[in-house]
């Protein structure tokens, strides 16, 4: 896939203006109707979060179809968004740990244990 999953996109299909304040959401994780209530909070005392909202609507690209292929896989990129160090001390971690599984196996078939081979054998 050619689009990136770490950048910033309008997210314009859950959006009700221009998709930015669905975008944040996405981007951060944080709850779409959070982020709304904040800006109108934000553009109510400043009046510079409109602005900014209008320019982050016309530099922002839109967000393509098909970008994330479950819910999962949507919550795991937020994560990495977010703390970069610990979304891959998780993946180190589950590798380390099927690794340590496989070696198990591999030493438990490959070893001289007469009740697993009597239990193989009465599997065929």
């Amino acid at each position: 896939m050619s689009a990136s999953r770490t950048t910033f996109y309008l997210d314009k299909q859950n959006g009700k203006v221009f998709g930015v304040c669905a975008g944040i959401a996405d981007y951060t994780g944080i709850d779409v109707l959070l982020v709304r209530i904040a800006t109108v909070l934000l553009t109510l005392a400043t009046g510079w979060a409109l602005i900014v909202y209008f320019v982050v609507a016309c530099a922002a690209p839109n967000k393509p179809k098909g970008l994330y292929e479950s819910a999962d896989d949507a919550r795991f990129w937020q994560g990495v968004r977010t703390n970069t160090k610990r979304s891959t001390a998780e993946v180190r971690s589950k590798f380390r740990d099927i690794d340590r599984r496989l070696a198990d196996i591999e030493t438990m078939y490959t070893s001289r244990n007469t009740r697993l081979a009597d239990e193989i054998d009465r599997l065929r």
